[in-house]
């Protein structure tokens, strides 16, 4: 997927208030960061926000983290922002693989995948946010009762996804093939690629893994 490039989107993600722009100085002091000892909650590759802004809206005990890695999208969520008035979030332009250097063992309580690239050719399988090298750079800054979700539409992915958590010493604790019709449902908050996909009428898959 090709992403459109916005001129001057750096220089605004830069100047928001909303936006962490050194990420790697909070390392194991994101607690002082919110000044409070509330569970932090991060998305990796959040898209424009819709799903982590109304987590945050919904659940002000909660410190919410999203991270993102093109500037073009980020900068969506930050127009978001102008309409919200929240202080338990924060946004990160980064790429996922430097995680390990910004979250210290055991900061995070909950990580969200959301319609993660999928990364189809086989040589790239290490790219994909669920692959067991991603899914060690989570094991080090996750909560022993820490737990991840993840959503896609593709099958191929999810499939890859059920079969790559046990080998890489994970538990998958509940999954479904059809998230909209199933008991996992309740209280899902749908992203912008969730209500596309799913007015397409493509089936939501989710799992919900933990070690």
């Amino acid at each position: 997927m090709r992403l459109r490039n916005v001129k001057g989107s750096r220089e605004t993600i830069s100047a928001s208030e909303y936006t962490v722009n050194e990420p790697k100085e909070y390392k194991g002091k994101w607690k002082e960061f919110f000044g409070n000892d509330n569970p932090i909650h991060i998305e990796v590759g959040m898209g424009k926000g819709k799903f982590i802004t109304t987590l945050a809206s919904d659940n002000p005990g909660i410190n919410y983290i999203g991270i993102e890695k093109y500037s073009s999208v980020l900068l969506r969520a930050l127009e978001k922002m102008e309409e919200l008035e929240i202080s338990n979030i924060c946004f990160i332009r980064m790429d996922a693989e430097e995680i390990g250097e910004v979250f210290d063992k055991d900061e995070v309580s909950k990580i969200y995948l959301n319609f993660s690239d999928p990364w189809p050719k086989d040589r790239h399988a290490k790219r994909r946010l669920t692959s067991r090298q991603f899914l060690g750079r989570y094991d080090s800054i996750l909560k022993k009762d820490g737990v991840i979700e993840f959503k896609t539409d593709n099958r191929p992915l999810f499939d890859f996804s059920l079969e790559e958590a046990p080998e890489a010493g994970w538990k998958v604790v509940k999954h479904t093939f059809d998230l909209h019709n199933s008991d996992m449902a309740e209280g899902n908050v749908m992203t912008e690629y969730e209500e596309k996909f799913s007015s397409m009428g493509n089936p939501i898959h989710k799992m919900i893994i933990n070690r």
